[in-house]
């Protein structure tokens, strides 16, 4: 008989527990929803302090100082490294599959090798297949600098096949200098003009979407606690 308050008193401790549980995980989601949300403002601000520069010359590249490189917009001539050329995978553009045509280029001759994002072309029907390239010698570089590289991958990142051109899940610069047996500047360039389609965009979801996301997280992290509260009460 005497057991009762000890199992109110139980539940009562349990939904606090839980209530409290649920509020800091959400409070947490909000939180970074709202950082990524300045990460994505700090990166477009970025981007258009170095729109507003105008071009910069590859050869200049060395003087600028390495954190504020990224999403300049470089120049110069730009010469391939044939026959090597990477797909970068699983790249879907209006539903239809397809890759992005990476290559490595010495531009004006200066520094090391970069890669060079050439844009994005159709696959074949068949996995067994990989699509015909025409990839120019030399062109004219007017390429987005990327600097800050992140993707996801599983298990091996290139398909080496011992011919070119060979897929790969992401860009890797390090790796990939291994592979090419040269130095390779740490980042990707995105050609604005070439024989393939440019869609790279700098931000896939803007900052206002992470600032509601995480507005969202709190509203439901307030919601949890008056929940919480009217429970205890009734258990009370």
């Amino acid at each position: 008989m005497q057991a009762q308050p000890f199992a109110h008193l139980s539940r009562h401790w349990l939904l606090a527990v839980f209530t409290l549980a649920a509020f800091a995980l959400l409070i947490k989601l909000s939180y970074w929803q709202w950082q990524r949300a300045e990460q994505k403002q700090t990166q477009l601000d970025q981007l258009q302090t170095a729109e507003q520069q105008g071009p910069v010359q590859w050869r200049d590249l060395a003087s600028v100082p390495v954190e504020q490189q990224d999403g300049l917009m470089l120049q110069g001539k730009a010469v391939w490294l044939k026959p090597a050329v990477w797909l970068l995978d699983n790249q879907l553009i209006q539903g239809k599959a397809g890759y992005d045509v990476v290559i490595p280029v010495l531009v004006s001759n200066q520094g090391p090798a970069v890669l060079v994002n050439l844009g994005w072309v159709q696959a074949p029907p068949s996995r067994d297949q990989l699509p015909e390239l025409s990839i120019p010698e030399s062109f004219e570089l007017m390429a987005l600098l990327r600097t800050e590289l992140k993707g996801f991958r599983l298990g091996q990142n290139l398909e080496d096949t011992g011919l070119w051109p060979q897929r790969m899940q992401q860009v890797e610069p390090a790796e990939l200098s291994q592979v090419l047996g040269q130095e390779l500047y740490p980042g990707l360039l995105y050609q604005q003009q070439s024989p393939y389609l440019y869609h790279y965009k700098a931000v896939v979801m803007p900052p206002e979407k992470h600032r509601a996301y995480a507005l969202q997280w709190l509203l439901l992290a307030v919601a949890v606690v008056v929940i919480g509260w009217f429970m205890s009460k009734k258990e009370l």
